[in-house]
């Protein structure tokens, strides 16, 4: 890789982290250790081919185009996560891959509300918060939303302060906003 392409694959990590919390790399590289997955499980699993799997991961395109593709990430997140805790079985996790591998773009927090009592559990304000984030992230890039929220920051500042918490902050401060704004 030449100086250029260096240079620009850094500003892509740069802005997946803004995007998406961390650079992208660094979240499928998580999520195929904690899943006992391979890159082209992944890749068919979210709906991406090979070769635009390895471009998000290597920071040779920046941004997931596809909002459904987002909304899998998220849904492999918590999938990790209840692995992790050990509220799912590895034999659950796959059938559960498979159920998210289906999912056309559809509410996330629908999906995961499978398993009866525990469904409260797996729909924490981090996965709402997310969704808002994938949503408004997939209409429009970090310094589009923060012009719009600046043009808006005179006459409407609490949606200024949404657009630029939620579209271009990270996901801690916007569940910190959203916290705040529930009681």
């Amino acid at each position: 890789m030449d100086a250029a392409q260096q240079e620009a694959a850094a500003k892509a990590r740069e802005l997946q982290t803004q995007w998406y919390g961390e650079p992208l790399g660094t979240l499928f590289r998580r999520l195929i250790e904690d899943l006992g997955l391979n890159q082209a499980r992944l890749a068919t699993v979210l709906g991406l081919s090979a070769p635009m799997l390895s471009q998000l991961m290597s920071g040779q395109r920046a941004k997931i185009g596809n909002p459904a593709v987002v909304q899998r990430v998220q849904a492999l997140q918590e999938l990790a996560a209840q692995v992790a805790r050990g509220d799912i079985s590895a034999g659950d996790a796959t059938q559960r891959m498979e159920e998210i591998k289906r999912t056309a773009g559809g509410s996330v927090l629908n999906n995961h509300t499978h398993g009866g009592s525990s469904g409260a559990a797996q729909t924490p304000v981090k996965r709402v918060v997310r969704e808002i984030q994938a949503l408004l992230r997939s209409v429009s890039d970090a310094a589009e939303i923060l012009e719009a929220s600046a043009a808006l920051s005179g006459t409407h500042p609490e949606l200024a302060e949404f657009l630029r918490v939620y579209g271009a902050g990270r996901t801690s401060d916007a569940v910190r906003h959203y916290e705040e704004h529930q009681s």
